[in-house]
């Protein structure tokens, strides 16, 4: 039986992908926190040892369909479109996860969804996922890679139910995986024209708003202790009104494969919380293990009660 032995909401955004030397001037002489937090996700992926890595990708966007990406090997380089000046010529070689992706277009059909799965060899790539392989190192690791798309004419909870469909196919497969949602919280860009108001360009304070500082740092410590029901209930009047990036398609697909409302799998930051053109921007991993742990406990006290 398959299982999700981890999960966590992960920062992509491009400019972590300019050298060092960039990042540490535009950090005003030291590097966005960002980079060090990859190292320290690698060492909790690392030690969870996955079959796979499933990336909810918030910028490959689709319509009509929740996609998984089916091939067996992606190869190639990647250029952006959005950001060619920079963000060209990357080589990229991993391994894809095609049975998994079989799976989870049937349990959904099954459960009358509307994930599918996709195997086009000409099917392009978005940073959301290029970045995260390459400074998660899964080439280095031979980590197969699926990604998932984020549907964009759904509503929220149809995200969730995504999520579960992915979940399901997990647990009848026989693998371990780690799920990755890829992206930002709020996704409010500052105009082209806006001046920096601190130095550190990674600095919080440069997020375009106060009022979406304040909103991130709540949902972020609604992560810290497990209360994604938290999250939820606030998603219609919140979150969802900032917005987070993708319509938070990412963050709720993850959350659907964990369990949804009900899910209490605890978040670790494991990096500061850090601007990039407006947007609030952040690692954090989830312990599923001693979500599961607790729910045994849970299940245990309930039927010592009865």
């Amino acid at each position: 039986m398959g299982k999700i032995v981890g999960a966590a909401v992960v920062s992509h955004h491009p400019g972590l992908m300019q050298c060092e030397e960039f990042r540490v001037l535009q950090g005003a002489g030291s590097d966005s926190d960002l980079i060090s937090g990859y190292a320290r996700l690698r060492e909790r992926i690392k030690a969870v040892k996955p079959d796979a890595v499933l990336i909810f990708d918030s910028h490959w966007f689709t319509t009509g369909y929740h996609l998984v990406d089916g091939g067996e090997k992606f190869e190639g380089s990647y250029i952006s479109d959005e950001m060619p000046w920079y963000l060209n010529g990357i080589p990229y070689s991993y391994l894809g996860c095609p049975d998994l992706a079989v799976q989870v277009e049937a349990v959904s059909r099954e459960r009358k969804g509307y994930v599918r799965n996709i195997r086009h060899p000409e099917l392009g790539k978005q940073y959301a996922t290029i970045n995260l392989v390459k400074h998660l190192h899964m080439e280095l690791s031979k980590t197969p890679v699926l990604t998932v798309s984020s549907c964009q004419n759904c509503e929220w909870p149809q995200f969730l139910q995504s999520g579960e469909d992915i979940g399901e196919a997990i647990r009848r497969s026989d693998l371990n995986v780690v799920l990755l949602a890829s992206g930002a919280l709020s996704h409010k860009f500052n105009g082209i024209d806006w001046r920096p108001n601190h130095p550190r360009i990674f600095h919080e304070s440069n997020v375009s708003r106060p009022e979406n500082i304040e909103s991130d740092k709540a949902a972020i410590e609604l992560m810290r202790q497990g209360r994604h029901d938290e999250i939820l209930a606030r998603w219609d009047d919140d979150y969802r009104r900032k917005p987070w990036e993708a319509f938070g398609a990412h963050y709720l697909q993850m959350l659907g494969a964990m369990g949804g409302a009900a899910c209490r799998a605890k978040g670790e930051p494991l990096s500061a919380y850090e601007n990039a053109r407006g947007t609030g921007n952040i690692h954090v991993w989830f312990d599923v293990s001693e979500a599961a742990s607790q729910g045994d406990a849970d299940a245990a006290g309930q039927l010592a009660a009865a």
